[in-house]
């Protein structure tokens, strides 16, 4: 079996024949070479090709849909110059407008949300720490909803969308990686994953819970219902898998409001997706310890990107122990381990360790939350080399 079988075949319930051992290198790849100091053993090798070189499967997201915002006038500027001007833009993640804001140089990207009824601002800063980094995933330093009158304005937008499928793009891509690899169809947030990210932010969410619950509540409807069209019209979208990105962690998303907010979604959408014959999952890579409970038999098929210690307070057994047989976890390995200042022999006992402690027990092996900059190439390596020395 290649990568993308053993993958496919955890997903499905079935046994592979060795531990799928799959994750992002991007972060690693990006960020070396943004430095010039990628390793000279890999150097002029596309990032496809280093994860073979290394064993580690490749795990690429891509939306296999999108959104036309009608109405809507989008302006975006890069220190003051414009650099993107379009009307009624099809966008796959709303608002935080991952792939169409630029992240090769460092700058401030302001953007223009203009519709019939207002106009919405929101702002990211490209710094020289996520070039070197390779993290090219921005996080939003202004919300477009800042003021009550905002939901308004932020609620047209959702309400007059239209779903754009990306079907075709997506197969092709997942042709190119081929059985090395397995891409990931990736949606935007959760509606109130949405909001809290990237409508408003943590600290301003909080409060409109407190002052503004049913601005709140009458906007996570309407994502709600934006998601619903989106699901059903994924039926026939021929794959096997679907993940949200929600970046869930139980610091910010906490037990009641997982309860209250979140686990409802959950469970709505992995009942629409069942009944296509897909599996759900979540981009879970915070601190999971307090949710653990709650996420069993939320609806949840997969828990990609999960993060333990000491990155988080959630050891793997803990999550092993709570999750019997839902949700599935995909991650397991912290990147930490794989930095210099681990001592190796270190390294080589917890990874021993741990693959004791996963023999026999549904698993896609991954560095979480991906592969990093400071993380040791030949470390990645080893581990694979691991697996298929303890694989029957």
């Amino acid at each position: 079996m290649d990568i993308n079988e053993r993958v496919k075949a955890v997903l499905a319930g079935n046994a592979p024949d060795k531990i799928p051992f799959i994750s992002r290198m991007d972060f690693w790849y990006g960020g070396l070479t943004f430095q010039d100091m990628v390793p000279e053993k890999y150097l002029g090798m596309s990032l496809n090709e280093v994860h073979r070189s290394t064993g580690l499967g490749h795990e690429e997201w891509k939306s296999p849909c999108a959104f036309r915002y009608k109405n809507l006038e989008l302006v975006m500027y890069r220190d003051g110059e414009e650099i993107l001007h379009e009307y009624e833009p099809v966008i796959d993640f709303f608002p935080d407008l991952w792939g169409l804001v630029p992240v090769d140089r460092e700058g401030e990207i302001i953007t223009n949300l203009v519709t019939p009824i207002g106009k919405l601002t929101s702002s990211h800063r490209v710094i020289k720490g996520s070039l070197t980094s390779g993290v090219t995933r921005l996080n939003l330093i202004k919300h477009p909803i800042v003021d009550p009158d905002d939901f308004n304005i932020y609620q047209y937008m959702i309400e007059h969308s239209e779903f754009v499928p990306h079907y075709e793009e997506f197969f092709r891509r997942s042709e190119e990686l081929g059985g090395s690899g397995f891409l990931v169809p990736t949606l935007n947030r959760v509606p109130f994953q949405s909001v809290l990210i990237d409508a408003m932010g943590e600290v301003a969410c909080f409060l409109g819970l407190h002052y503004h619950p049913n601005l709140i509540d009458r906007l996570m409807a309407a994502i709600d219902q934006q998601i619903i069209v989106m699901l059903e019209n994924l039926f026939e979208f021929d794959y096997p898998y679907i993940e949200f990105v929600d970046n869930l962690d139980g610091v910010m998303t906490n037990p009641r409001l997982f309860r209250e907010f979140v686990l409802p979604s959950y469970q709505k959408y992995a009942e629409i997706l069942h009944d296509q014959g897909k599996k759900l999952g979540s981009h879970t890579d915070g601190n999971l310890k307090i949710l653990l409970p709650l996420l069993a038999g939320c609806g949840l098929d997969v828990c990609e990107s999960f993060t333990p210690l000491p990155l988080t307070d959630c050891s793997l057994e803990e999550a092993l122990d709570s999750w019997e047989t839902n949700p599935l976890i995909w991650g397991g390995i912290p990147s930490s381990i794989l930095e210099q200042r681990v001592p190796e022999d270190e390294f080589r006992k917890f990874i021993e360790s741990l693959l004791i402690s996963i023999e026999g027990r549904p698993i896609i092996l991954g560095i979480a939350d991906a592969v990093m900059t400071d993380n040791l190439i030949e470390r990645v390596k080893w581990i694979a080399e691991q697996i298929d020395i303890t694989s029957p």
